[in-house]
């Protein structure tokens, strides 16, 4: 099991030394005989059993993510929606028919950071104006003032166009569709703040007003701007075209128009990634994205603010060089697609309750001659066109279902899914209350509804998948070896607590992987529990305990969690943690 456990559940051991020798193999896989890399293979687990075979090493559990390799030669691709979208619904690559453990967390099962993923709430304390900031860095006095048209917007489906500023900065400028006022544009900052905050790469995106004056006097059209016409071909752009363009937008009655002014992300674009394979030419994207932790629990993310829109043409790849080192930097890039809107209007009534085509409920009504009915078609909406189709009655976080499936989601398991619900669950009321006003919906009763829906879907995700597997979490052990932990279940008030809990304790000889009983089980009535003796102290011993709950609520709670303390001078540090699945 130990031996298993190194592979599905630490970026060290053998990825972090293969990552520093060998992983630029990855990039020239499919160029390289299969002798080769078994060769290879084989020179890495030799490595690992010359370092004996360690189970931690010294800087465990890591913090950051090994990305040693420089990433300069990767070169820029397009995924085409037409192939991408019906790949993912009819073929749905990257499923496994068995369970596979996500491979890129830490020995303590965390995710580190790395260019996908930045701890940020839960992790550390999260405040209000931390939040409310989210991804963007600029002071109000620096935002842009003005600028020159570049050329309209390609990517999403919103009227908007790209602006370039005196001092050079690309901008991608949005409007809220026809009809629809402050809808398209509201979620688009009250979403990159709560993506941001669950640890994801994010654009940074500025709310704000173009006045009827500045639409009068005509923006400049740089000369070299171009639109791409019908037929393929690309010609100078017109006045006209940006006409167009505001036709689409929602025009207040005093003549302007609001705006969400995103700004480039800093590197060279090259693409965007999917949710299942890696990158071939990305030495550092060894873990297969299925097996993704904090691609999986995007699973629970899009369903607590309805982000269908899951696919690859919403991501965005850039090169960026720090300290020397080029890696590539992978951003959710368009988190708009969310709560009860898209880009032109209310959700349709089905998204976010089944995919694009979903075999099992077409059938269903085909043979009760449409009398099948699901929980979405008699739910009840509150009507605010800001917010669109939002509602929290008939949602089921486990029945939550994007317009497509993706390999990271089919692959998301009880681990991955509570990983994420306590995330979600670290947004208190009042953070959540404060997010939604960054939207400056003009209708309170709209900012109200928005942030009610979030508590309430907020809490659903909680009860859903918090008690599902044993929750046990926060794991410490003190001087006098008494071990602390917290009920995740519990604490959140979704599950009663069990009669007691019981530890096995054990010194763990972490170069053969044996263990060696210290005495009796222990029990006790609460989340406390006391060494059955004299614990080792000797500076690098381990001890091994086994926890698990007695008179449960569920059965999975009598499945242990199991951590590993190492000593040190100044006391015990928690080193291991593997957690059962259901």
């Amino acid at each position: 099991m130990g031996t298993c456990n190194r592979r599905t559940t630490r970026s060290g051991g053998a990825h972090r030394r293969s990552n520093a020798a060998g992983t630029s193999g990855r990039a020239r896989r499919s160029r390289v005989p299969a002798a080769v890399a078994a060769l290879a293979g084989a020179a890495v687990a030799l490595a690992s059993a010359a370092d004996g075979g360690r189970r931690f090493y010294d800087d465990d559990p890591l913090r950051r993510e090994p990305e040693t390799q420089d990433a300069s030669g990767v070169e820029q691709r397009d995924i085409e929606l037409l192939y991408d979208l019906p790949y993912n619904l009819f073929a749905r690559p990257g499923a496994s028919p068995t369970r596979v453990r996500a491979q890129n967390v830490n020995t303590v099962d965390e995710v580190p950071d790395s260019s996908w993923f930045t701890n940020r709430i839960l992790a550390r304390p999260v405040t209000i104006a931390e939040l409310l900031r989210g991804p963007n860095t600029l002071e109000a006095d620096e935002q842009p003032q003005e600028g020159i048209v570049t050329g309209l917007k390609g990517a999403g489906a919103a009227p908007g166009f790209v602006g370039r500023t005196a001092s050079g900065d690309l901008w991608f400028v949005t409007f809220d569709a026809a009809g629809h006022p402050e809808a398209a544009t509201g979620a688009l900052m009250v979403a990159s703040k709560l993506f941001w905050a669950l640890g994801y790469w994010q654009v940074e995106q500025y709310l704000s007003v173009m006045t009827a004056e500045e639409v009068g006097a005509g923006l400049r059209i740089s000369p070299e701007a171009t639109v791409r016409t019908p037929s393929g071909e690309r010609r100078p752009m017109r006045p006209s075209d940006f006409r167009e363009i505001l036709g689409r937008a929602h025009r207040s009655a005093d003549g302007s128009y609001r705006i969400v002014a995103a700004r480039a992300i800093p590197g060279t674009v090259v693409g965007g990634f999917r949710y299942h394979g890696t990158r071939p030419d990305d030495p550092n994207d060894v873990v297969p994205h299925e097996h993704r932790r904090e691609l999986r629990a995007l699973k629970v993310f899009g369903a607590w603010t309805n982000l269908v829109d899951m696919k690859a043409g919403n991501t965005l790849d850039t090169l960026v060089t720090e300290n020397g080192l080029t890696r590539v930097r992978h951003y959710l890039q368009d988190v708009g697609s969310t709560f009860g809107s898209g880009a032109n209007g209310p959700r349709e009534w089905d998204e976010g309750h089944e995919y694009l085509f979903d075999l099992d409920p077409f059938w269903k009504r085909l043979v009760s001659f449409g009398f099948y009915l699901r929980p979405w078609q008699t739910a009840r909406y509150e009507d605010h066109p800001s917010i669109g189709r939002f509602e929290a009655a008939a949602f089921d976080p486990e029945a939550w279902r994007p317009r497509t499936p993706n390999g990271a989601f089919l692959n998301a398991g009880d681990d991955d899914t509570f990983w994420a619900a306590r995330r979600v669950m670290a947004f208190t009321d009042e953070m959540l209350r404060a997010v939604v006003n960054a939207g400056a919906f003009s209708d309170p009763a709209a900012a109200r509804h928005l942030a009610d829906v979030l508590i309430a879907r907020r809490d659903k995700i909680g009860a859903a998948y918090l008690p599902k597997i044993n929750p046990l979490v926060d794991f410490a052990l003190d001087e006098a070896g008494v071990l602390t932990f917290a009920n995740a279940a519990v604490d959140a008030g979704f599950a009663r607590a069990p009669g007691g809990y019981r530890a096995a304790w054990a010194e763990y000889d972490n170069g053969s992987g044996e263990s060696r009983a210290l005495g009796a089980d222990t029990r006790s009535s609460g989340p406390r529990l006391a060494a059955p003796g004299a614990l080792p102290s000797r500076p690098g011993a381990f001890v091994e305990i086994a926890v698990r709950a007695a008179d449960p609520p569920r059965a999975a709670w009598t499945r242990p969690v199991r951590v590993w303390f190492r000593r040190a001078a100044d006391g015990w540090t928690l080193v291991g943690l593997e957690r059962p699945p259901a």
